[in-house]
């Protein structure tokens, strides 16, 4: 029994180092395993990092980015400049790997510069920003006018006078504009003009004197215009597919030498001489008040643009031209302009970086005037229909300088045959 047992120790000892093997194989493994799982949560915790890392600098570019092209559109928009929208986008792009997929671009603050055909800016002038504009304009009309002095007997036969008057006029307007920038959404400017004027009048009384008779009358006028003071304001913040609305408010003096202070020869039995101004106006002769709204509608690569205005002028009491010899009729108790209904619309398209093309059409409606004498009668004007086509170029020269281009063409029969404007904006 004692060999038996001494036996089955000696069989048991090599099964036992079986079962602590074992065991010990399992402790190490189950540690590999734990210090794998800690590895990797290691690496789990560092990727989170780079990732968290990775946002902040997409983001931070993000912010860059926007406030780059923001910082672009204000000094553009300062220079007059009027590049196309990818130019803007091509200036610092984002990189293609840290861009989110699907993300909208920033829409601008302001609506894009166009080349100015109206006399209304569409953008505002940047907040602490001065713009100097100087501008000439030339402006030629030529029209026929036909004066009828003595009675009918019957309809188509005249007894009496028939004046007949080729007139053409001729004009150089010069105005230095001045443009500050209140707020982000606000501006004021001044426009003080310098007008000189001159025009040639041919005439003839049918039916008097040889056929040759003719007479010749020159006219000119020169001096101070009207000076006006604009605000604008920026209604909405606008960009993407939403317009721009851009409310004004103009209020013109009457600082140019008007029509009823000019010296004008009349003659009661003859209509050669009746109303002969020997000096040309330069003013209006009325104060005037113009609320006005534009819009504009970036649709890349063009830009489409419109506006509506009313200018409504405030009547004038006790008004005496400057009539030789003085007539008692031509004294007015009371003298009020009609209102001014106006609309227009046009396209700018950018060309490049450097040049763009806008083309319109500008439009105004002239109400008639009442005029009452002091002797109580009453007299009333025509309505007149102002109509004028108009084609606009812009180039920037440097930075801070471009030239401004534009031709208007009359297609009704008041509106001035040709009318040229050269302008030159400096931003400070």
């Amino acid at each position: 029994m004692v060999c038996l047992f001494r036996s089955t120790r000696r069989l048991g000892s090599p099964v036992a180092g079986l079962l602590l093997a074992a065991s010990a194989n399992g402790a190490l493994a189950a540690d590999e395993a734990v210090s794998g799982m800690d590895g990797m949560q290691q690496q789990l915790d560092v990727q989170t990092r780079q990732i968290e890392l990775m946002k902040r600098e997409l983001q931070r570019q993000e912010a860059a980015l926007a406030e780059l092209r923001r910082e672009l559109d204000l000094n553009r928009r300062g220079r007059g400049d009027t590049p196309p929208p990818a130019a803007v986008a091509q200036a610092a792009p984002a990189p293609e790997s840290s861009r989110p997929v699907g993300q909208a671009p920033a829409a601008p603050e302001r609506p894009p510069e166009v080349a100015p055909i109206f006399e209304q800016p569409g953008v505002l002038t940047p907040p602490g920003k001065w713009i100097v504009e100087p501008s000439l304009q030339y402006s030629y009309s030529s029209s026929d006018k036909i004066a009828l002095v003595g009675y009918t007997v019957i309809p188509a036969i005249l007894i009496g006078l028939i004046d007949v008057r080729n007139v053409k006029s001729n004009s150089f307007t010069g105005t230095l504009a001045v443009r500050r920038g209140i707020t982000n959404r606000f501006e004021l400017e001044a426009r003080v003009p310098y007008v000189y004027r001159f025009d040639n009048t041919r005439g003839r009384e049918v039916f008097t004197g040889q056929a040759t008779d003719e007479f010749f009358v020159d006219s000119t006028g020169r001096g101070l215009g009207d000076v006006e003071l604009t605000g604008r304001y920026q209604l909405n913040d606008g960009g993407g597919d939403s317009p721009y609305y851009i409310a004004s408010l103009r209020l013109k003096t009457r600082t140019g030498k008007d029509p009823f202070e000019v010296r004008t020869s009349y003659q009661a039995d003859g209509a050669r001489a009746s109303a002969v101004q020997e000096e040309l106006p330069t003013g209006s002769g009325f104060y005037s008040l113009t609320p006005g709204l534009t819009v504009l509608i970036p649709s890349d690569p063009a830009v489409f643009f419109g506006g509506i205005s009313y200018q409504y002028s405030f009547k004038r009491d006790n008004v005496t031209p400057n009539v030789v010899p003085v007539t008692k009729l031509a004294n007015y108790a009371e003298i009020q302009p009609g209102g001014v209904l106006g609309f227009n619309f046009g396209m700018g398209l950018a060309i490049n970086e450097r040049s763009s093309f806008s083309i319109g059409y500008d439009h105004l409606s002239v109400g008639k005037t009442n005029a009452t004498f002091e002797n109580g009668a009453k007299a009333s004007g025509v309505r007149v229909q102002l109509g004028s086509l108009l084609l606009g170029f812009s180039y920037k020269v440097n930075s801070q300088r471009t030239l401004n281009l534009s031709l208007g063409v009359g297609v009704t029969r008041d509106t001035p045959d040709v009318q040229l404007t050269l302008r030159t904006p400096l931003s400070f």
